[in-house]
């Protein structure tokens, strides 16, 4: 089963390439480019032809995806499971969590840009921002599912909130949270990328801004690909760290 389904992707992603061979090569050079001119464009790119400074590009772009989701994980364990344990807290503040999740958070970066500048900060903290609600809210939505006598129960043996939380809670909600990291994850990346497209003079996505704005459409086409392998990454990284979780439960 699982062999049929990689080869039904496979054959989507060779249909999928073939279709924007035909379409770009009918259509006008200068905005659309097919693969066979993308790909000597992306060999470019890695050997760093095109590019010499992208590794430092990429490297402070890694870095602000580090600093704003290990930043929005703190955050959202820490306001979530608050929230979740004090009953009147979560109902007022639940749904404006929810209402803030729910705006485009494109809205929000003129103002971090604008309070924090250019430079990495601004795209840490709009990366920071699109990881802290789903996590936060994961949060919240696992402590509630949590059965509350097991946490009378702990709470009356004078479990502290940390041994509260890794014994009692965790375990429970653990499918949840971690739902929660991987979409907070994903959404810090994003963020962080589309801030440098949308503002900045350093990291990949500033590279992006700049092949778009020079009508580079082939190195522009190969930056995005690099930028989609870096998104993938995450997710094969927060895909196998779910998998541990599962076995972890599961013993």
């Amino acid at each position: 089963m699982r062999a049929r389904t990689r080869s039904l992707q496979v054959a989507i992603l060779l249909g999928g390439i073939a279709l924007w061979e035909i379409a770009a090569r009918a259509a006008n050079p200068l905005l659309y480019v097919p693969p066979s001119a993308a790909l000597p464009a992306l060999r470019d790119l890695l050997t760093l032809t095109s590019y010499p400074d992208l590794p430092s590009h990429l490297l402070l772009t890694i870095q602000e995806i580090v600093v704003a989701y290990g930043l929005a994980v703190l955050a959202g364990l820490g306001v979530g499971f608050g929230l979740g344990l004090n009953r009147v807290l979560g109902r007022v503040y639940a749904p404006i969590l929810a209402a803030l999740y729910a705006v485009p958070a494109v809205v929000w970066y003129p103002s971090l840009m604008l309070f924090f500048g250019l430079d990495a900060a601004s795209k840490i903290a709009f990366g920071f921002l699109l990881g802290f609600f789903p996590i936060t809210l994961a949060v919240l939505a696992g402590v509630r599912q949590t059965n509350p006598q097991l946490v009378t129960v702990a709470r009356a043996f004078g479990a502290r909130p940390h041994v509260l939380f890794v014994k009692v809670m965790l375990p429970a909600m653990l499918f949840t949270l971690v739902g929660g990291l991987r979409t907070g994850l994903a959404l810090s990346v994003i963020g962080v990328i589309v801030g440098e497209i949308l503002g900045s003079k350093s990291g990949l996505g500033s590279l992006i801004n700049h092949a778009y704005g020079l009508a580079r459409t082939p190195d522009y086409v190969a930056l995005v690909v690099l930028a989609l392998g870096v998104v993938v990454s995450t997710d094969v990284a927060a895909t196998l760290l779910e998998r541990r979780a599962q076995r972890w439960t599961a013993e």
